[in-house]
C-alpha cells in the first residue's frame, strides 16, 4: 500500500511537473522586460509625398507592469501637423503567453492664427485622446508581435480612463515586429 501511494504521489509530481513546462509559453516563458523599437521607414508626413522621414516607435515594458510607448514622429511639425503625448499604461501576460498592453494618449491639432483670441498664433489644441489595447504574442526575450490592436477615441470633454467610454475603433490584425533595444558598447571599442 506504502509503496502504490508513492508511486501515486511521484506520478502526480511529474504529470504536474510536465504541465507547467507546457504551459510556460510566450510571456510566461521569456524575461520580456525591456525596451523595444519599431520602425516606420519613409512615413509620408503631409500624405501628399512632399515630405518623407522615417521615424520609430519606442515601447518600454517596466517589471513593475507598467508601460510607456513614445512615437519619434509626435514632434515633426507641430506647428503644421499637431503632436502627441507619450503612451502611458500598462501591460498582463494571459494565460496563454499572449502580451496584453493597454496605453492612453492625447492627440493636438494645431490652431489657426486668429480663430480664437486667447490662443497665440502658433498654438496647439487636445481634439481627443486614444486608449489603444495591443495584443502580442512573445516570440523570444528580444522579439515581440503585434497580433491584434484596438482604439477607443474619446472627445476633448469623455473620460479617458473609463474603459467602456468613447468610440470603440475596428479590430487591426495587421501583424508588427518590435525588436529590443540592446545595450552594445560595440561603438566604443571602434577604432
Amino acid at each position: 500500500m506504502f509503496k502504490k501511494m508513492i508511486f501515486v504521489l511521484v506520478a502526480l509530481a511529474t504529470l504536474s511537473f510536465v504541465s507547467s513546462v507546457e504551459a510556460a509559453v510566450g510571456c510566461k516563458k521569456f524575461s520580456f522586460a525591456g525596451s523595444y523599437t519599431r520602425p516606420q521607414l519613409n512615413f509620408d508626413v503631409f500624405g501628399d509625398g512632399s515630405v518623407t522621414h522615417s521615424f520609430v516607435f519606442q515601447l518600454n515594458l517596466h517589471s513593475d507592469g507598467t508601460a510607456t510607448q513614445y512615437w519619434t514622429g509626435a514632434d515633426d511639425y507641430i506647428i503644421n501637423a499637431g503632436t502627441g503625448s507619450p503612451w502611458i499604461g500598462s501591460w498582463k501576460c494571459r494565460d496563454d503567453g499572449k502580451l496584453v498592453v493597454t496605453l492612453i494618449t492625447a492627440n493636438y491639432t494645431p490652431v489657426a492664427p486668429g480663430s480664437n483670441p486667447n490662443v497665440g498664433a502658433a498654438d496647439i489644441r487636445l481634439i481627443h485622446h486614444f486608449r489603444t489595447t495591443y495584443l502580442f504574442s512573445v516570440d523570444s526575450e528580444n522579439t515581440l508581435t503585434r497580433v491584434q490592436v484596438r482604439s477607443r477615441t474619446y472627445g476633448p470633454n469623455d473620460d479617458p480612463t473609463d474603459p467602456a467610454g468613447g468610440t470603440l475603433g475596428t479590430l487591426s490584425t495587421t501583424t508588427e515586429t518590435y525588436t529590443r533595444l540592446g545595450a552594445s558598447d560595440a561603438d566604443l571599442l571602434a577604432p
